[in-house]
């Protein structure tokens, strides 16, 4: 699963462009895990990372689960509306075919997922980054069939691509014992090892047609709710934070050298982790009052991991910086977009012409308010 403390979609704000006949609009495809999933997993049967039960998505649209780790919205979501992009549909959404690939693009994000394959075992199914890239291969050859490769050259290569995966590799994988990874690396190696992986499939991507690609750092791991249920005391340890640190540098590093070697490559890096930091630190800086544990537990039994129809909920979600053990709030969510997008300067990609489909929502009461 992935947490708020991780990686932040942005958008590229790319325009709308005419492709030889067919008014496609140029979408973005985006490859991540739980934070930016919007319903891949809830099709997946047999995977046990899941947002599929009450009270997840009780702030958005009828207030029924719809595949979001959050009770809202996610940051993908509020950015992409804000400025005036369509929102890509979950690869394995019932209503996915060429029309809406070309009208919204794709995100195939899927909680769990990871940089690596045999991250996140443990939830049996679930979309690793280089299955992602698999998926992306077969809706090029769904896209060419519809339009042709000339005109489907020109679509992708004019779309803008975001991955947003990482923390999963450390959360679930090389801090738990049960994994290999955690016996066969150290910090440093196994930094090289991600690394490794991420250019080799960044450059698969590009020779797909992805130009223009964000990749996004990871925020301090160590301070979300479940890390701190299992310490002793409490409180962020330190060690996976430090490991955020470490991958953020080596990927940085890694995508800048990445850009001056492939054709026509406009790769950028997001990092958030001073800003996620801060919000966890003082939290009533940002409006809330709580960044330590989540709004949705089951009682005071910790770590809840996920959130059921048996929790309990916080009476104010708006004051709770954290949803579940892992995952933003919807409010969280909106003050890392608002902030982002005033930081990369992002404008509207349809001179304000578009509405965004789900507007801040007007909290729904609690169930045991009622």
């Amino acid at each position: 699963m992935k947490y708020f403390c991780a990686i932040y979609v942005l958008f590229i704000v790319l325009g709308l462009n005419a492709i030889d006949g067919y008014d496609c609009k140029i979408v973005q495809f985006i490859f991540g895990d739980s934070l930016s999933d919007v319903g891949n997993n809830r099709n997946l049967p047999r995977s046990l990372a899941q947002a599929n039960l009450p009270f997840y998505g009780i702030d958005f649209g009828n207030g029924l689960p719809n595949g979001r780790f959050t009770n809202g919205r996610t940051v993908s979501d509020i950015i992409g509306d804000k400025i005036g992009l369509p929102r890509p549909v979950a690869f394995l959404d019932p209503s996915m075919n060429e029309d809406v690939i070309l009208e919204n693009g794709v995100n195939y994000a899927s909680g769990g997922g990871g940089i690596l394959n045999e991250t996140g075992g443990y939830f049996i199914q679930r979309f690793s980054l280089w299955k992602q890239i698999e998926l992306f291969q077969g809706t090029q050859d769904v896209i060419v069939a519809k339009i042709g490769k000339k005109e489907a050259d020109k679509f992708f290569q004019q779309a803008g691509y975001v991955v947003a995966l990482g923390s999963n590799d450390f959360i679930n994988n090389y801090l738990m014992p049960v994994y290999g990874d955690s016996w066969n690396y150290n910090d440093q190696t196994f930094v090289e090892y991600l690394m490794e992986t991420l250019d080799s499939q960044l450059r698969v991507l590009h020779s797909l047609g992805a130009r223009k690609l964000m990749v996004f750092g990871l925020g301090p791991m160590g301070c979300i709710p479940l890390q701190r249920a299992l310490s002793l005391d409490g409180q962020c340890q330190n060690k996976a934070s430090n490991l955020a640190k470490r991958f953020n540098k080596a990927a940085a590093t890694m995508l800048q050298d990445l850009e001056t070697k492939l054709p026509n490559a406009s790769y950028k890096f997001g990092e958030a982790y001073d800003l996620v930091n801060d919000v966890i630190t003082n939290p009533q800086k940002y409006g809330f009052d709580n960044s330590d544990s989540p709004c949705c537990s089951f009682y005071r039994i910790r770590p809840a991991l996920t959130c059921i129809p048996a929790s309990t909920l916080c009476k104010d979600r708006s004051k709770y910086v954290f949803w579940d053990e892992y995952h933003p709030t919807d409010k969280a969510n909106e003050l890392v977009a608002n902030i982002l997008i005033k930081r990369f300067d992002f404008m509207r990609a349809d001179n304000g012409t578009s509405h965004a489909p789900s507007p801040a929502p007007d909290l729904a009461p609690s169930p045991d308010d009622n």
